[in-house]
């Protein structure tokens, strides 16, 4: 055969011994045809495909039950004839041990495809860390009302982020029960199991809000980046003698006594003693946060944020008697904040009216803590037969069962208000002799 100038393109219909020239002179015949292909005679299954724009690639060709598999296996500018030819062989060594290389190519790109993802996810997941987990929380907290954002956010800041930074550091998806019990069990022997238990209970409702945040809508979409699908917290388990209540109400004696104690206190500081155990004793926490603007006539208006996460503080409405009103107004409310020292700008701090009880009770009440004056009230009221329902609404305790939380609206104002005036002839009468 008279070998093809150099000019001409090779003839497609022949076997040909690829070299560079040959490749260089390969073109689309003028036929109508997209492309066209140049077989190799050192590798049978190799070839050259040229378009009709003149891209050039070697290919790989073979059937496979039956069935034609061709594939690309590079720019001829990328690839040398040798590297292709090497190519064309591995790939022919698979199809002739019944492999189809497409699916081998496939199950690569799958591979490299989720190897890629999870480098992305565990690049995420860093920097969602358990200490940006524990702030949020901390923020959804206040943003929802809760007074408890500030205690939660002194917690973690020094018991999980200065205590165990390299935790801290850690994806929060990353965090074992085993590390959180840790965290706990270092507070229980340093004598915090009550700091132990809290710890826990803020985590926990962490982990759960991000949890949901998946199927939950009010939660804000944020909490979904942290890809929590399970709650490490929630396999520990809580110091129980830690959570047992104070079961040491002040006796009906000791009431008095503290009564006749802040009456003696002259000014703001006792006239906001009194208003606090004449509504009750309610939670100091939420008692100093009164504003001027929910103060009528008749009633203060608290809100409870001791309710479920992710619902909003709950109105608390309590009544004033005649002598509960004269003392809030000895308080003289003004500006934004009701119990205020500098003009409502800034509330009371709850441990400031804590610390003006204790000095009020001085020593003659062995043991006093002002936490005690609401389990004291609801002891008393009980003792006055006061129905349980009547005191759990005068103190806001959790309101439990469907008709009472969804079907009976009525307010409770009389039977609160006359609850309130039992509680005052029960402080301001004679003392009886007993303890």
């Amino acid at each position: 055969m008279a070998r093809p100038k150099k000019t001409e393109s090779p003839d497609l219909a022949e076997r040909v011994n690829l070299t560079a020239g040959a490749i260089a002179r390969l073109r689309c015949p003028v036929d109508g045809k997209t492309q066209a292909f140049l077989r190799d005679s050192e590798v049978p299954a190799l070839r050259v495909r040229v378009t009709s724009n003149g891209a050039k690639s070697f290919v790989f060709e073979r059937k496979l039950n039956r069935q034609t598999i061709r594939l690309t296996i590079g720019d001829v500018h990328a690839w040398s004839i040798e590297q292709a030819r090497t190519e064309a062989r591995r790939l022919a060594v698979m199809i002739d041990a019944g492999i189809d290389p497409r699916e081998v190519a496939r199950q690569k790109q799958a591979e490299q495809q989720r190897l890629r993802q999870q480098a992305q996810a565990c690049e995420r997941a860093a920097q969602f860390t358990l200490a940006r987990l524990l702030d949020a929380y901390c923020h959804y907290l206040k943003d929802m009302g809760r007074s408890s954002h500030a205690d939660a956010r002194s917690i973690f800041n020094l018991h999980v982020k200065s205590a165990w930074p390299e935790i801290a550091a850690m994806p929060a998806r990353e965090v074992t029960s085993e590390q959180v019990a840790a965290m706990m069990r270092k507070l229980i022997e340093a004598g915090k199991a009550r700091t132990a238990n809290k710890l826990r209970a803020y985590m926990r409702s962490a982990y759960q809000i991000a949890k949901a945040a998946k199927s939950k809508p009010s939660i804000p979409v944020a909490f979904m980046d942290y890809g929590i699908v399970s709650n490490p917290v929630a396999d520990t388990a809580p110091d129980e003698a830690a959570n047992r209540p104070d079961k040491r109400p002040l006796t009906a004696q000791r009431l008095r006594e503290y009564w006749r104690a802040i009456c003696a206190v002259e000014g703001f500081k006792g006239a906001l003693l009194r208003v606090h155990l004449l509504t009750g004793g309610q939670r100091i926490a939420q008692f100093v946060r009164l504003r001027t603007a929910d103060i009528s006539a008749e009633s203060i208006l608290l809100y409870d944020t001791k309710g479920r996460p992710g619902h909003p503080p709950r109105p608390h409405v309590v009544p004033l008697t005649a002598a509960a009103a004269k003392a809030l107004a000895e308080c003289e409310p003004a500006g934004e904040w009701a119990f205020s020292t500098d003009g409502g700008h800034t509330h009371v701090a709850p441990t400031t009216l804590s610390h003006w009880a204790a000095q009020a009770a001085g020593e003659r009440i062995p043991g006093f803590q002002a936490k005690r004056l609401r389990s004291g009230v609801e002891t008393l009221l009980a003792s006055a037969r006061v129905a349980a329902d009547i005191r759990g609404r005068i103190q806001s305790h959790g309101i439990t069962g469907v008709q009472a939380r969804h079907y009976d609206g009525h307010e409770y104002m009389d039977e609160k208000l006359e609850a309130l005036q039992t509680l005052y002839r029960l402080l301001t009468q004679p003392q009886d002799g007993n303890g």
